[in-house]
């Protein structure tokens, strides 16, 4: 049995995790320098952590278990702060993209621990790729059963929260036409996009130990769908969004996802639906047409994205992009910090 710990934090509390790019101040390109920002922080109370990644590159910030949406993000603003302080102590900046518009991914430095070296050792190519970043939100839910109950309803529309978060249209220098280019490099991954359909929590659970005990992965965090049980934490973790630059669009994301786990229908969507919906929601963001949660019309990502806001879904990230094109990565700096 997988050690699992649901229920032991109140219901829809939430942690947040961001990554964001440490670039050289002048240049602006990516420096691995994730252990000076490491260092920097150290001895300060924050609230929160920051971590490394897989890249050197990119520093993680997780926020604690938040009671709601404004603690979670009155944490990001301070742990982004602290990270711009010290990478402008050491002639660097943070910046906030689902990937690097200009970098080579397959040129970013990887950490030496053993989990990154093992990963690159068994993905390989595919690996050394994932110079991407996304926000991914943590929702506590009541028991194992519930989790999965959660996950599969709030599946239909993690397509809609991709196009409100697509922010990664460049690939190494080229504007590539996607919205969000990061949602293909992560699919290369085995385990990556939508997770398939296994019936219940236990369903789920079984299929993670056997391919444990047949040593195709080393425990349930080496996948890499776009929504997972996350037992250890007692959550629901939702991994779908690109990693905005404005920590207003980080705060429109979680709340969406934390009330989609509260109030999404109970659903049982076909996973060629989901991947149909994930790529035309990474292509063409908010004017995407995606099959509609029920699967009887095609509706756009736009009149979705208004039914779980409420309101006229402000425009993708990767619009302000490319409108920023050619100084993109200053303007990802500048519009980084609150």
């Amino acid at each position: 049995m997988i050690d699992a710990h649901f229920g032991e934090s109140p219901a829809l509390s939430i942690g947040v995790e961001e990554e964001l790019m440490i670039l050289d101040a002048d240049t602006l390109e990516p420096v691995g320098a994730i252990e000076v920002l490491l260092r920097g922080v150290q001895g300060q109370e924050l609230p929160g952590l920051l971590k490394t990644e897989l890249h050197a590159s990119v520093v993680e910030l997780n926020t604690p278990a938040c009671a709601d949406v404004s603690e979670a993000v009155a944490s990001l603003r301070e742990l982004r702060l602290a990270a711009d302080r010290v990478a402008r102590a050491n002639g660097l900046v943070v910046a906030a993209a689902g990937m690097h518009p200009t970098a080579a991914l397959e040129s970013l430095p990887v950490v030496q621990e053993d989990r990154y070296l093992e990963m690159i050792r068994d993905v390989g190519y595919a690996a050394r790729r994932q110079g991407v970043s996304g926000l991914h939100v943590h929702v506590a839910v009541e028991s194992a059963e519930r989790c999965y109950e959660r996950l599969e309803a709030v599946l239909p529309w993690l397509p809609v929260v991709l196009a409100l978060s697509a922010n990664s249209p460049y690939i190494e220098g080229r504007d590539s036409g996607m919205q969000s280019v990061r949602a293909g490099v992560l699919a290369e991954l085995p385990r990556a996009g939508g997770p398939p359909a296994f019936g219940s929590y236990a369903g789920w659970e079984a299929w993670v130990e056997r391919l444990v005990e047949l040593g195709v992965m080393a425990d349930y965090t080496r996948i890499w769908w776009d929504v997972r049980p996350h037992p250890k934490l007692g959550t629901l973790e939702i991994r779908v969004a690109d990693q905005p630059t404005a920590l207003a669009r980080t705060e429109l994301l979680v709340q969406v996802l934390r009330d989609l786990v509260e109030h999404a229908p109970p659903a049982e969507t076909p996973r060629g639906s989901y991947a149909q919906n994930r790529w035309a929601a990474a292509r063409f963001g908010l004017d995407a047409q995606l099959i509609a949660p029920d699967g009887a019309s095609l509706v756009s990502a736009r009149e979705l994205a208004r039914q779980l806001l409420g309101a006229e879904p402000p425009e993708p990230e990767a619009a302000a992009q490319r409108e920023a094109a050619p100084s993109i990565a200053a303007d990802l700096v500048a519009r980084t910090l609150p």
